[in-house]
């Protein structure tokens, strides 16, 4: 019987032993923050149609402001470049993708509201922007925002941007509605329409286009104020976490490094690195 006895020992140890190392080896999942573990995917939300923010080209890679502020967070969370899948974070779907926990985050021109803020958190602010216009490089009949009236204004159908303008500032402008800024850039180019306005940072990456490099400029007008934050669950921890990694990239360099490489050919005139957790009204 000994050797019976025996056998069922060590067949009782080893057991053991596959339990602990199964247990030992648990390195998927999320930590209690809702970080996603070192090796693991992470799914982010950006913008794929905005060249120097977000977009994916021809090739299926990803390049912008945005993806490089992305890239470094997700990177200050445990994971490498390959471990991040890329979502298309359109400006209607941003708040449904993270409340169904599509996304871990969204960096995606996503300006800081009260109402946006009543439904998710944000880190940040990462980059403080400005609406502002795009003009012909030859063009000096606009150089003050009152120069608009009586100007074809062109913004996308469905944006506020051209309608704050003829509300508030230039009443007698003549506001052009096109499918989408790459339209709005055809007309400039073509003097179908006299200036196109949204974000200064979404006008700055378009210009900085090779194929329009030294065509546009930016009128420098600072028509309102947008804080860009990076989107989480309402009450998740990667707030915090997302923070702490801002903070790193601006002390690091960089953050100036990605302005100068995604704006820099437009002579884009960027805010400093905005203070995480003031958000500039």
């Amino acid at each position: 019987m000994k050797p019976r006895k025996v056998t069922v020992a060590a067949a009782a140890a080893l057991v053991l032993s596959l339990t602990a190392v199964g247990c030992g080896s648990d390195g998927g999942g999320t930590s209690s923050g809702g970080t996603s573990s070192a090796g693991k995917k992470i799914t982010v939300g950006i913008k794929f149609d905005q060249p120097g923010i977000g977009l994916k080209t021809p090739d299926g890679k990803y390049t912008g402001f945005d993806v490089d502020v992305a890239t470094y967070v997700a990177k200050e969370l445990g994971h490498d470049p390959g471990d991040i899948e890329w979502k298309e974070a359109k400006s209607a779907d941003r708040e449904t993708l993270l409340q169904r926990g599509d996304v871990d985050f969204i960096a995606a021109s996503y300006s800081i509201t009260p109402a946006r803020s009543e439904k998710v958190d944000f880190a940040g602010p990462y980059l403080l922007a400005h609406q502002d216009v795009l003009i012909r490089a030859d063009d000096d009949s606009i150089t003050k925002p009152e120069d608009l009236n009586n100007k074809k204004l062109c913004s996308v159908t469905g944006s506020t941007s051209a309608q704050n303008v003829k509300t508030r500032i230039a009443p007698n402008a003549q506001l052009q509605e096109y499918g989408g800024y790459s339209e709005c850039l055809t007309g400039l180019e073509n003097k179908v329409i006299d200036a196109l306005t949204t974000d200064d940072s979404i006008l700055a990456g378009y210009a900085a286009q090779p194929e329009f490099k030294g065509k546009f400029k930016l009128g420098g007008f600072k028509m309102s104020n947008e804080n860009y934050g990076i989107g989480v669950q309402k009450g998740s921890e990667l707030k915090a976490q997302i923070n702490t990694a801002l903070e790193k990239m601006v002390k690091d360099g960089s953050w100036d490094a990605a302005i100068k490489k995604n704006f820099g050919p437009a002579n884009y005139k960027n805010e400093p690195a905005p203070q995480i957790g003031v958000v500039v009204s």
